[in-house]
C-alpha cells in the first residue's frame, strides 16, 4: 500500500471517528439521566469530558492528514440503539446499570481499536502529531474501560444478596477460581 492510500484510510477512519463522537455525546446525556448508580453517572460526567477532548484531537488529526467532512459510524449508531433497548428492558435499577456498563464498554472498545489503529498507520506515515494523539486518547480509552470494571464489580457487589444465575462469587483473595463457591 502507498503512502497516499494509507493517508486517505486515516483521513477517513478519522472521519468516522468524529462522526461517531457526536453520535457517544448525543448518548451520554440520555444515558446519564437512566443511570442511577452514582459512581456510573460520575464516571459518565467524566466520560462525557473525555470525549470533548477526543473530539478536538479527533479534528485536529483529521485536518492534519488532510481529511475534511464526516462518515456514517453505523457501529456507534447500533451501540446506541442497543442500549436504548438494554435500558428501556431493564426490569430494575441495577439491571439497567449493568447493561449501561456492559454497553458502555462496547463503545470503549471500539475507541480502543480505533485510536490504535489509527495510531499504529500515523506512525508509519511519519505522522507523529496525529500518533501522539491518538495514543492519548487510547491511554484514556483503556483506563475509562478498567473504570467501568470497577463499577461492573461495585453494582455486583451490592447485589451480592440475589440470585447470581449460578455464577461464583469473587473470593476475597479476588480469584473467581480457588476458593469462590456459587451461590
Amino acid at each position: 500500500m502507498n503512502n497516499d492510500a494509507l493517508r486517505t484510510l486515516v483521513a477517513q477512519g478519522l472521519a468516522a471517528m468524529k462522526n461517531g463522537g457526536k453520535v457517544a455525546a448525543a448518548a451520554t446525556g440520555e444515558i446519564r439521566n437512566d443511570a442511577r448508580h452514582r459512581d456510573l453517572k460520575a464516571a459518565l460526567e467524566q466520560g462525557n469530558q473525555t470525549s470533548q477532548d477526543w473530539a478536538q484531537r479527533i479534528d485536529q488529526a483529521l485536518q492534519e492528514a488532510g481529511g475534511s467532512g464526516e462518515q456514517k459510524n453505523p457501529v456507534l449508531e447500533g451501540l446506541y440503539e442497543v442500549s436504548r433497548q438494554i435500558r428501556q428492558q431493564a426490569p430494575d435499577d441495577a439491571s439497567r446499570d449493568l447493561g449501561i456498563v456492559a454497553n458502555g464498554q462496547l463503545a470503549l472498545h471500539y475507541w480502543i481499536a480505533a485510536f490504535g489503529t489509527i495510531r499504529t498507520y500515523a506512525e508509519q506515515l511519519g505522522l507523529s502529531g496525529i500518533a501522539q494523539a491518538m495514543q492519548t486518547s487510547l491511554d484514556e480509552a483503556k483506563a475509562a474501560d478498567e473504570r467501568h470494571n470497577q463499577i461492573a464489580a461495585t453494582i455486583h457487589g451490592r447485589l451480592s444478596d440475589r440470585p447470581t444465575l449460578g455464577f461464583p462469587r469473587r473470593a476475597a483473595c479476588g480469584s473467581n477460581a480457588c476458593c469462590a463457591k456459587p451461590m
